[in-house]
């Protein structure tokens, strides 16, 4: 299966080109226009506007896109890679608040957005609680599109539909008292390994938690994967 869908089905259909833009943007966090009100940042690292990496984070619940720039940005910036930062429609995703829709057309038309100001020569998608169990959703769904998912302590994964198989990055804290290790971590890693997925799965001694060097790590496994 590989034809685009609906937004209700998860799929995505913007793919950002590697093809540098006339006018790029520089370095910097800049504020996409989406429309809608909802709230988009792309950060883009210092260097010149060649085609890079591109990471798509989803914030926990009740986030905002200045805090998975927070988490991942600084990182992703050394690696020369560009940062996506959508805020939720809602108090957190659509999928988590009822079924998919809305957040992932914002998605769809940040993704065509950026293509105007920035080359993108791959994507990933991530996020932190609420947003990694968005990411394991929103990934398998667009496999075609994300090469890799980076799950920082996920609560649960609902693919909607399974396109590719995109490489999987699962990270959880062995005293997360808000979505349990055993049931959560542990048990979506399981999971996905048994449906066939390429799945790296890191246990730290801490909470519920985005640690920076968790992050370091996740990053390094999807942009340097030898």
């Amino acid at each position: 299966m590989s034809a685009p869908g609906p937004a209700s089905s998860g799929r995505v259909d913007s793919r950002p080109p590697a093809t540098p833009p006339a006018d790029p943007w520089p370095a910097g966090v800049h504020e996409l226009d989406v429309g809608g009100g909802v709230q988009v940042l792309l950060a883009v690292p210092p260097g010149a506007p060649v085609p890079r990496p591109l990471l798509v984070f989803f914030h926990g619940a009740g986030g905002e896109p200045e805090q998975s720039l927070g988490a991942v940005g600084r990182a992703a910036a050394d690696r020369g890679a560009l940062v996506l930062a959508p805020r939720s429609s809602a108090a957190t995703w659509d999928l988590v608040t009822g079924g998919l829709g809305r957040d992932v057309a914002v998605l769809d038309a940040a993704l065509a957005e950026a293509g105007r100001h920035v080359a993108v020569s791959r994507c990933a998608v991530g996020g932190f609680s609420d947003g990694a169990s968005y990411a394991l959703s929103i990934g398998p769904a667009n496999g075609d599109l994300f090469d890799a998912v980076l799950a920082f302590s996920p609560g649960f994964a609902a693919p909607p539909v399974r396109v590719g198989r995109p490489r999987l990055w699962i990270t959880h804290g062995t005293g997360d008292r808000v979505l349990p290790v055993d049931r959560c971590g542990r048990r979506l890693a399981a999971a996905f390994r048994k449906d066939g997925y390429d799945v790296t799965y890191d246990e730290f001694d801490g909470g519920h938690e985005v640690r920076p060097a968790g992050v370091i790590d996740a990053l390094d496994w999807w942009l340097d994967p030898s």
